[in-house]
């Protein structure tokens, strides 16, 4: 019961670090903070908090590497090692972890790149509501090839982890 809520409250912010780096390209700081949290009390009920933080530890120096490199923003390092957490450490779970963000993360990108040779540019205009700016804030964004919200991918990468029997399984629909 505990492990549930916990994987649904890990869920939800990571739904909303995903819209929030959607909409302003940021993921606020107390969100990677409160995932941590999550994720220790996850550790201590699951008993192996030791190798899960060792396992935050090594995510977050190769992460730092990319973010040095200039190759991801830090509130993406911040809450994909903070999402390392969440997981089990073991092997198989961290690296169905880095798999599905890696994949989702691709995704983004083709989806973003089609988006590119098929959107304009938005004409200067400043009314409209919130939806409507937002969406000419992105087809901005995406006609300029500005930075992707890859806190999308860590979000899908991480609750596909969290709730791993939970996927739609086509096979037995027909």
């Amino acid at each position: 019961m505990v492990s549930a809520v916990l994987g649904i409250t890990a869920a939800g912010l990571l739904a909303y670090a995903a819209l929030h780096d959607l909409a302003v390209r940021t993921v606020p700081n107390w969100l990677p903070a409160v995932l941590l949290l999550l994720g220790i009390i996850a550790r201590l009920l699951g008993h192996d908090l030791l190798p899960g933080l060792l396992v935050v530890v090594i995510a977050f120096a190769a992460l730092f590497g990319i973010w040095a490199a200039g190759a991801m923003g830090g509130g993406d390092v911040k809450l994909w090692a903070a999402a390392v957490l969440l997981v089990s450490p073991g092997w198989q779970p961290q690296f169905a972890f880095f798999v599905d963000v890696v994949l989702a993360g691709g995704l983004l990108a083709v989806v973003y790149l089609g988006l590119s040779l098929v959107v304009p540019r938005p004409r200067a205009a400043r009314q409209g509501g919130r939806l409507r700016r937002f969406l000419r804030v992105e087809q901005w964004r995406i006609a300029r090839r500005g930075p992707l919200p890859y806190a999308c991918a860590i979000a899908a990468g991480a609750i596909t982890a969290l709730f791993p029997h939970a996927h739609l399984n086509l096979a037995n629909l027909g």
